[in-house]
């Protein structure tokens, strides 16, 4: 191999224009999908304390964000719902007339090209939290199958484009894919989260989506944040159910097991940028720490780098803004 003189990287950062064109990673607007949180009543729109700029809505109010979220090129949402009232069943996951399933067809509306994406778990509708059937303490993980295959189904019926378990129960993607199946909803896509580790950096999210557990913590059904190997592991087990589309979840703290997974699946990879990765971003933006735009630009560039064909995130209306601004 040639080096220095012959050989010099830096003919080809000499101007912005050049530099654009040897790009190997790019990011647009449709690499994102964008978190919603919906509560009941209308005309809510309440900020979360935690997470500057974003929002729980009411379906009214959600419609009118996927409509301002499709001017600016984002295509894509995934939905959290925050019903009324919760039990230890997690009844209204699965109500026909639940938050999840009257928001849909409202965003559809409003905005029929949206790719409408559904959280499939429990936590937010159970009144202690977690993300199943509870006996004492101990998460029950087969009676737990039911209600997740029940709630995506619910989904499913009201014009889900897209259902995502991130309950993280063994079988889930089998369970949920045997029922829609069933049900003829066997075009309907399972992106599921494969990859979930219990983290730290949730926090934010759980003030958002009103889902912290009432005791104990998650440890005992989502990954311990030291294995790789068996992220790799979760990862097949859930292709090999039927899983349309992997998620890695949370992105910048685990960019090595994006790589790794990327690697070894030909399926779409989908990395979730979570709340606590947006928080200290901002906090840090807010104190006039960083440039905010350059470090989060940065930070989405690296998770596309590392292997994610998707992108969800808090950031993405901003990240679309300051991508038109690029091009204009």
């Amino acid at each position: 191999m040639a080096t220095f003189p012959i050989v010099r990287p830096r003919r080809l950062r000499a101007s912005s224009t050049l530099r654009d064109l040897v790009r190997e990673t790019t990011l647009h607007a449709s690499d994102f999908i964008y978190p919603m949180f919906i509560v009941p009543g209308e005309q809510q729109r309440r900020a979360v304390s935690s997470m500057p700029g974003v929002f729980q809505l009411s379906i009214d109010e959600a419609a009118k964000e996927a409509e301002t979220l499709a001017a600016i090129g984002i295509r894509a949402v995934i939905l959290f719902g925050l019903p009324p009232e919760k039990d230890l069943r997690a009844s209204g996951a699965y109500d026909d007339q639940g938050i999840v399933q009257r928001a849909i067809p409202a965003i559809r509306s409003a905005v029929p090209e949206m790719l409408i994406i559904t959280d499939v778990c429990l936590c937010e509708y159970t009144s202690h939290g977690h993300c199943g059937v509870m006996k004492g303490e101990v998460l029950l993980n087969d009676p737990t199958l039911e209600l997740i295959a029940r709630t995506a189904l619910s989904h499913a019926r009201a014009g889900a484009d897209v259902v995502a378990p991130s309950d993280m129960m063994d079988g889930r993607v089998a369970a949920i894919r045997g029922v829609l199946d069933k049900e003829g909803f066997q075009d309907v896509p399972i992106m599921s989260y494969a990859v979930k580790f219990a983290s730290g950096f949730y926090g934010p999210f759980r003030e958002a989506a009103d889902s912290a557990p009432a005791f104990g913590d998650r440890r005992a059904y989502q990954m311990d944040p030291g294995n790789a190997r068996e992220a790799l592991k979760e990862a097949a087990l859930d292709e090999a159910e039927g899983a349309d589309m992997l998620i890695v979840k949370p992105a910048l703290p685990y960019l090595d097991l994006l790589w790794r997974v990327r690697e070894r699946t030909n399926l779409p990879l989908v990395a979730y940028n979570v709340s606590g990765e947006y928080a200290m971003v901002k906090a840090a933006a807010q104190n006039d720490w960083i440039d905010e735009r350059r470090v989060v630009l940065e930070a989405m560039t690296s998770i596309r780098r590392a292997g994610a064909d998707l992108i969800i995130s808090y950031h993405a209306p901003d990240v679309a803004r300051w991508l038109a601004e690029g091009a204009s």
